[in-house]
């Protein structure tokens, strides 16, 4: 039996130099420390001054993790062309990414229409009077105070054309006895905003404490207000981008055999069930996200932020369903996606982390807006790709293909192998079971041999 490993805790960990860090870590928990050391030298930056940026980014780095950049080409969105930069892991997101573009690109292309871009915090407080109205009058006489208080924070943002949109307080006591908020919206321009909504949100907490305090009109009572948080939302609802793409079904030509109309109703239909299974939902939403995200982190935005506020908008009826829709109108196949996107391109690590920088040189500096837009068609397409395999030939014929590298590369084959291999599938179906019986055959080796190396 093996033995379990007698570690105790560590004090002071975050004060230690980087060559302490690793030296504590590669002792504790790494079972070879020499190749523990070497691993995480070799993905730190040769620049000292890149990798200084990348120190600073979060606390105890140690070394750097890669995921592989992307570009999918050729995405026609609103007359314009754009290469789109992908930062992933997942192997056919790229490819099929760029198969949709091409499909698009002769079709019309996506189209792009912002609904609306207003994002959204609270300041979470209880307050135990006897009559909300009394509360209500009193937040609507503070909001000038309320505005005073941030006067100095909102300058710049106002100077852009954003700032503060509205406060308004929002009576939940019959969820919870005493429980109210201020709901301030916001309109942050090409910033995510998180920052600037949460500093707000601050000072216009401090000011309602301040304003019901010095309310004498006030019973002892009902100028008590107990703030518990102020924080800003990353479910954002109404900061809304819409994309779409249309053609004749006619026009489909769709090439896998089963005919236009077949297809397209097929299509619809895969939508269909999406919108009302929550079991296929969640898959399908989640190859949306695959598109979204690798646009996401590339461009250096929160893909956490992100993901958390689409799938709360997929359940903002009551059960959870498919982000993208699609319908046969006059002979004519429409698909779309409504997209909540809380994106921004100044701000952050927009302007430090090199490749963040280089992939909005790619989309040619896009405000917020014009990136809320290029992130919508990629999840778009992302999703029309795997239906149009899911619906036709099946998901695991392109995917595999694509899948076919990372099992080599597990197997450990040469050069010269994976060129074989990968030509001997050119005409058959992948799977894992088959490519590891050609590569055993092409070394001459037995499947137990090669179960007996890996251990």
């Amino acid at each position: 039996m093996k033995q379990a490993r007698q570690l105790t805790p560590v004090k002071g960990f975050s004060k230690l130099s980087r060559e302490a860090k690793t030296e504590w870590l590669i002792s504790h928990y790494a079972k070879d420390p020499v190749k523990g050391h070497e691993l995480l030298e070799s993905y730190r930056h040769a620049d000292p001054a890149v990798q200084r940026l990348h120190d600073e980014f979060i606390e105890n780095t140690l070394t750097n993790y890669y995921l592989p950049f992307g570009i999918a080409p050729n995405f026609l969105i609103d007359g314009d062309l754009y290469a789109l930069p992908m930062a992933i892991e997942e192997s056919s997101v790229v490819a099929a990414a760029s198969k949709a573009a091409n499909f698009w690109l002769e079709r019309g292309g996506f189209h792009t229409e912002i609904i609306s871009t207003t994002k959204i915090g609270h300041v979470h407080f209880y307050w135990m009077g006897a009559d909300p109205e009394v509360l209500r009058k009193k937040v609507a006489d503070f909001v000038p105070a309320f505005e005073a208080a941030t006067d100095r924070i909102t300058a710049n943002m106002r100077a852009r054309g954003g700032g503060i949109i509205s406060i308004q307080l929002v009576d939940k006591t019959e969820l919870e006895k005493g429980y109210f908020q201020l709901a301030v919206k916001f309109d942050t321009r090409d910033s995510m905003g998180a920052n600037f909504i949460n500093s707000c949100l601050e000072a216009i907490a401090e000011s309602l404490q301040q304003e019901m305090a010095s309310a004498h009109d006030l019973s002892e009572q009902d100028r008590q207000v107990e703030v518990i948080m102020r924080i800003l939302s990353n479910f954002t609802p109404e900061c809304l981008v819409r994309a779409s793409v249309s053609c004749p079904v006619d026009a489909i030509e769709e090439g896998s055999g089963i005919g236009n109309a077949a297809f397209a109703e097929r299509f619809v239909r895969a939508v269909r069930i999406a919108e009302i299974e929550p079991y296929r939902a969640v898959t399908h939403n989640k190859g949306i996200m695959n598109g979204i995200d690798a646009v996401v982190i590339a461009t250096g935005n929160d893909f956490r932020a992100v993901e958390a506020c689409a799938h709360a908008y997929a359940a903002r009826n009551g059960q959870y369903g498919s982000l993208t829709h699609a319908k046969i109108e006059d002979g004519v196949f429409h698909f779309w996606i409504d997209m909540p996107l809380s994106l921004g391109t100044v701000g952050g690590i927009t302007s430090l982390h090199p490749m963040v920088k280089f992939a909005l040189e790619i989309l040619g500096q896009p405000s917020a807006e014009k990136l809320m837009r290029i992130c919508a068609v990629a999840g778009l397409a992302q999703n029309f790709s795997a239906l149009r395999s899911l619906v036709t030939t099946g998901i695991q014929k392109g995917h595999m293909k694509m899948h076919l590298l990372n099992i080599l590369n597990q197997l450990e084959a040469t050069d010269e192998e994976k060129a074989r291999i990968v030509e001997y599938f050119k005409d058959k179906v992948v799977s894992h079971q088959a490519a590891v019986e050609i590569f055993c055959q092409i070394r001459g080796i037995h499947a137990e041999q090669l179960a007996t190396r890996k251990h």
